[in-house]
């Protein structure tokens, strides 16, 4: 399993910014994935995360409205489009697969190695 984000960088303030992850390994359709960050000096912090198929998703309250979570199933791709970037959006990006089809916080096995964003005028 490999795990690949991109997309990460320094954006302003009220800007926006599309992570990228890139799958292989695994059959990505199969799998609920998820998008977690940790912030200089915080704790990890469930961000999105979504269903195999899509249908169901799921969004942190400090990032609900700004953020979209998305997969391309073809592309073995999950994506974060971060949009009305905060300071306090700052921190490591990390993708991660779900054990299952279901997306549940927290029920992950294999992580990316983070991408890296930075809000700051």
């Amino acid at each position: 399993v490999q795990l690949v984000e991109s997309g990460g960088g320094l954006a302003q303030p009220g800007g926006s910014l599309r992570l990228s992850c890139a799958a292989s390994g695994f059959t990505f359709s199969a799998y609920a994935m998820s998008w977690a960050r940790q912030a200089p000096g915080k704790g990890l912090e469930w961000v999105s995360g979504m269903d195999s198929d899509g249908s169901s998703t799921f969004y942190t309250d400090s990032v609900k409205g700004r953020f979209t979570i998305s997969r391309d199933n073809a592309k073995n791709t999950l994506y974060l489009q971060m949009n009305s970037l905060k300071p306090e959006d700052t921190a490591l990006y990390y993708c991660a697969k779900g054990y299952t089809s279901t997306y549940n916080e927290g029920d992950v096995d294999y992580w990316g190695e983070g991408t890296l964003v930075t809000v700051a005028s």
